[in-house]
């Protein structure tokens, strides 16, 4: 009582509990601040740490609390926890006593001390006990310490509760908080999900929303998606900051758009936002990574010379690893020399990992396990990631031998394997055939915690195939797709709300943010992240192509249809691996199907399944429709219009009966290109040998050695034997003469028929002067020519 009675004799009158409480714009005298601390103080300390105690002393002492003096007490920490967090949801509620960022930096500390959350929880349910709206401010803290804890899980469910249970509106710092949790957390489609139900609520976000949501859309890669949320931004006059332009900067160079991104670079001094020493690093890597090491030198030179920019460690760490990134190694090494050379720039944990990572993965293991040992003489302890560097580059290198030792070395220094490091090991097995080795440590994983990746899976199922051990391997599938979660899996996959594929995934998660569910959402993302992996289409193609090299192409065809069943879209290798397989079985039609289910699907062929099917065309003297096929090809190769003049005109001659000129046409639009492959040329000149067109198919190989382009051996090979059967021995020559002058070899009965029929043909001379050409450019005579052949040749 006694603090109560200090308090009134401080403050005769009280003020409104309420969160409308009036702005009171005149701050007490010191002294009054100095007594009114020390009520405070005494209240907090004394009277049980509950609202309705509190509230009619602190509405008392309120006129003479400042936003400090509140501060002072919530970072006392002799005073109660639960009384803090309650001063702390009243001081939220007053308008002159709020200070968001003050407050919030002294009560985040109180909510990670033990059991601190469930007391916050407590507070907020005595505000409304005591008739108070709860103030958003208590769920900001909440999903901010949660967050700095890494519990991402409840800073998820505190933001949830804030709406669903207790009916606050969330603040823009209450979702650029949560949206920054779920970006870490991997699920973008939540944090964009939720983006939109912010704006749908009339919360206008600001420039915090739009650098967390483009940052992690960066980070997945879609950069132009970022790029929509920029234009956006611009749109509603927030204006980007260093960060933001940095972000949009680093993704560009990732994408291989450099250009843009210097001009973005250059745009910032223009609108008043300067780069700092992260944006001009994230550039210089940009470029090394692109391999433009050159241009970022030279640029770095005009930095430094004029632009007053000193390179430091993480500059020096963006360009070594650039330069690793370029495959320039040495120059890499003589970057760090200079370094430590001319700098007073000293090396930590990441240079030395970039350093390590580097050698290791160009196969320079020596240099890479010197850095290590060079690291640990510094006294840096190298971590998992570092090991996992080096164990890879061993595997790599087939030194099993050598990658378990290193994995002792790792259990003796007290690093715990992870997924990465487990996955490793496992694809070194499978590589070297030690498959059951390979399956002991994937048991292991499952007993220390790890969850394999879709990585791990489709190596041991590959390697399970390889060692013809299918049932195991379909076995491991089924695991795969079931993964540690069975009852998920099977929500997932029955019922009416099927998840098939990430489109239905991204509809499903819209669905119940949108109803604002989103620890519901949150809870399913990260139970399909984390429940093991659902397998992806390079799973089913590994499976594919373990059954098609078994032969068994109708169990191929039934896991293809089942993959799109399941809502998964083939690719070129799915369609690619399929096809070519029906063709070498001799199932034209069901290749042919298929390339035709490829094409109505929208999947653009590779140039190695237009070469399978007219190679399959051709041998079924479909030639036509073999040319046809390339003439379809050729405007998506160049990104041309179908109705394209000049395709179109080498098109008419050849359906006028020109094949001879269209191919002119057609080699001279690869010459504009830069894209000149001799294969599909080839593939027709052996179609037409086939179809015994031998005039037209040595029209094709005059030209193609007009335009300088390789004919192959077996293709001359072929042209001569035909031209021999025709008794054209004058260009069968010439065949044979091209082949010496690329130091080709002919195929030896086609050799040996050549200078058969010129000494039949009373052409011994013509026939002796070509043999020893033949000598001349490395042919064995001796063991090349047969014997009725040496007859012919040498006898009197």
């Amino acid at each position: 009582m006694r603090c109560a009675a200090a308090a009134r004799s401080l403050l005769p009158l009280p003020l409104p509990v309420s969160g409308a409480a009036p702005i009171h714009t005149s701050a007490p005298p010191l002294a009054a601040e100095l007594d009114a601390g020390d009520a405070l103080h005494a209240l907090l300390s004394t009277l049980p740490p509950s609202l309705p105690a509190l509230l009619p002393c602190l509405s008392l002492l309120s006129r003479s609390l400042t936003p400090h003096s509140v501060a002072d007490a919530l970072h006392c920490a002799e005073l109660p926890p639960a009384s803090r967090l309650r001063l702390f949801l009243f001081s939220a509620l007053s308008l002159r006593l709020r200070s968001p960022l003050l407050h919030s930096r002294a009560v985040v500390p109180i909510l990670l001390a033990t059991d601190a959350d469930a007391a916050m929880y407590d507070a907020i349910a005595d505000a409304q006990a005591a008739g108070l709206r709860p103030p958003a401010a208590a769920f900001e803290a909440l999903v901010f310490s949660h967050a700095s804890a890494g519990r991402h899980h409840e800073a998820v469910e505190a933001f949830s509760r804030m709406e669903g249970e207790f009916g606050c509106h969330p603040t823009v710092f209450a979702y650029n908080a949560v949206l920054r949790v779920l970006v870490d957390s991997g699920v973008v489609p939540i944090a964009l999900s939720l983006y939109n139900r912010m704006v749908a609520k009339g919360c206008p976000p600001n420039r915090a929303t739009y650098n967390v949501l483009m940052d992690g859309l960066c980070k997945r890669g879609t950069v132009t998606d970022a790029l929509k949320l920029f234009d956006e931004m611009i749109e509603r006059g927030i204006v980007p900051d260093v960060k933001t332009h940095t972000v949009l900067l680093s993704s560009m160079c990732n994408a291989g758009q450099l250009k843009e991104a210097e001009n973005l670079l250059h745009s910032m001094k223009d609108q008043g936002c300067p780069p700092d020493e992260v944006t001009y690093n994230a550039f210089l890597s940009g470029l090394c990574k692109a391999g433009r090491v050159d241009v970022a030198m030279q640029r770095l030179e005009v930095l430094c010379g004029t632009g007053g920019f000193v390179l430091g460690l993480k500059g020096y760490s963006c360009l070594i690893d650039g330069l690793f990134q370029a495959g320039q190694y040495d120059d890499a090494l003589q970057c760090y020399r200079e370094m430590l050379e001319q700098t007073d720039v000293s090396p930590d944990v990441v240079l030395y990992t970039i350093l390590i990572r580097g050698f290791a993965e160009c196969g320079r293991i020596k240099d890479a396990f010197e850095f290590l040992d060079e690291m640990k003489e510094k006294g840096f302890t190298p971590d998992t990631f570092c090991y996992n560097t080096l164990l890879k580059a061993l595997c790599d290198a087939g030194d099993l031998e050598g990658a378990r030792s290193l994995r002792s070395e790792m259990a003796q220094n007290n690093l715990v394997p992870n997924t990465t490091t487990y996955t490793i090991m496992i694809c070194g097995l499978c590589k070297n055939r030690l498959v059951d080795e390979a399956l002991q440590i994937f048991d292991e994983m499952g007993k220390v915690g790890c969850h394999p990746t879709v990585m791990t899976y489709n190596t041991l199922i590959n390697g399970l195939y390889m060692a013809h051990r299918l049932e195991e391997a379909r076995m491991l599938f089924y695991k795969m797709e079931m993964g540690n979660n069975p009852s998920l899996f099977l929500r997932l996959t029955l019922g009416a709300n099927q998840v098939r594929d990430s489109e239905s995934l991204q509809k499903l998660v819209d669905s119940m943010c949108q109803s604002g569910q989103v620890l519901k959402a949150y809870k399913l993302l990260r139970g399909i992240m984390d429940s093991g992996v659902i397998p992806d289409v390079v799973t089913y193609n590994t499976l594919i192509n373990g059954l098609c090299k078994l032969r068994n192409l109708d169990g191929a065809l039934r896991l293809f249809k089942e993959l799109q069943f399941k809502g998964f879209t083939p690719d070129v290798i799915t369609y690619g691996t399929l096809i070519d397989r029906l063709l070498r079985a001799h199932r034209d039609n069901d290749a042919m199907m298929l390339f035709n289910d490829m094409l109505q699907s929208g999947e653009t062929p590779s140039l190695s399944i237009y070469n399978s099917m007219m190679r399959s065309l051709c041998r079924k003297k479909k030639l036509s429709q073999a040319i046809n096929l390339w003439f379809d090809h050729l405007p998506k190769k160049y990104n041309l219009s179908a109705e394209d003049k000049v395709i179109a005109s080498a098109r008419k001659k050849f359906e006028d009966g020109s094949l001879a000129e269209a191919v002119r046409e057609l080699i001279k639009i690869d010459q504009e290109h830069g894209s000149v492959n001799s294969t599909p040329y080839t593939i027709w000149l052996i179609g037409l040998c086939q179809a015994r067109r031998i005039d037209d198919a040595l029209k094709i190989f005059r030209i193609l050695e007009e335009f300088g382009i390789d004919v192959t051996p077996a293709c001359c090979s072929l042209l001569t034997k035909y031209l021999c059967w025709e008794r054209n021995l004058n260009a069968a020559v010439d065949v044979m003469i091209y082949t010496l002058s690329k130091r080709f070899i002919m195929s030896q009965p086609v050799g040996n028929r050549l200078l058969r029929s010129l000494c039949i043909c009373h052409r011994r001379k013509d026939a002796q002067v070509l043999a020893w050409r033949m000598h001349l450019v490395g042919y064995d005579m001796d063991a090349y020519l047969r014997e009725p052949t040496k007859g012919l040749l040498y006898s009197q």
